[in-house]
């Protein structure tokens, strides 16, 4: 079993089912960006990787009252691979709620740093932003659920959600034949970092105007 947690255990069963509603109706959702650009993540193309940077997925899902977003990045990593928290990359979900679904309105910014008090590897999280929130942060320990003026977030290692046979997409790829096996999953015991905010619907909703939501990461000195 992989050491990572379930990610959103209580949503699972609605998990990418509206990002098409949340996000931008008139187009099909992303997902499963690992390693892109491959130049700077894969290291069947780069000799150093950036991982930490590297963005996953992000998924989003709706309760009655609350929205839930969640980015995974530097992964798939093996199981007893420990999380990614660098210092040094800027990690953002956008969230656009205005008449452009590209133009960020509410932009939720999260850093990593280090607990000197505590020891080199104890890992801190601080969330920047969050609308409705007394001065727009939330700072905590990682694998920590932190929760403040009606605001839940999580960062840690979950377990990858994202399900695709990787061996049946190269296959069919070489092979011209369609070649999937919907048994097998690349993903399988695999883990991701991931961070996790759920906020209630009224704090970035404007009126009927459909909400455009998407992750960046950015290293100090160069974006990604």
């Amino acid at each position: 079993m992989n050491r990572g947690t379930r990610l959103a255990l209580a949503g699972a069963a609605i998990l990418l089912a509206l990002p098409i509603a949340v996000a931008i109706s008139e187009r099909p959702a992303p997902a499963a960006d690992h390693l892109d650009p491959p130049t700077r993540t894969d290291p069947a193309f780069d000799t150093t990787p950036d991982i930490p940077a590297d963005i996953a997925d992000v998924y989003t899902w709706y309760t009655d009252s609350s929205v839930i977003i969640a980015m995974t990045f530097a992964g798939p990593q093996a199981a007893n691979r420990p999380a990614f928290y660098d210092r040094d990359v800027l990690y953002t979900i956008n969230i656009a709620n205005g008449p452009s679904k590209t133009t960020p309105t509410i932009p939720i910014t999260i850093r990593f740093g280090v607990d000197s008090a505590a020891g080199s590897n104890q890992y801190g999280v601080q969330f920047s932003g969050l609308p409705g929130v007394t001065g727009g942060t939330i700072s905590g320990p990682v694998e920590t659920t932190l929760t403040r003026d009606g605001v839940t977030v999580r960062a840690g290692l979950f377990d990858d959600p994202f399900f695709f046979d990787l061996q049946g997409f190269r296959a069919s790829i070489s092979s011209g034949t369609f070649n999937f096996n919907n048994t097998r999953d690349f993903f399988d015991g695999q883990n991701d970092t991931a961070v996790v905010i759920e906020i209630p619907r009224d704090r970035i909703a404007n009126g009927t105007n459909k909400i455009g939501i998407w992750g960046t990461t950015a290293r100090f000195g160069g974006n990604l």
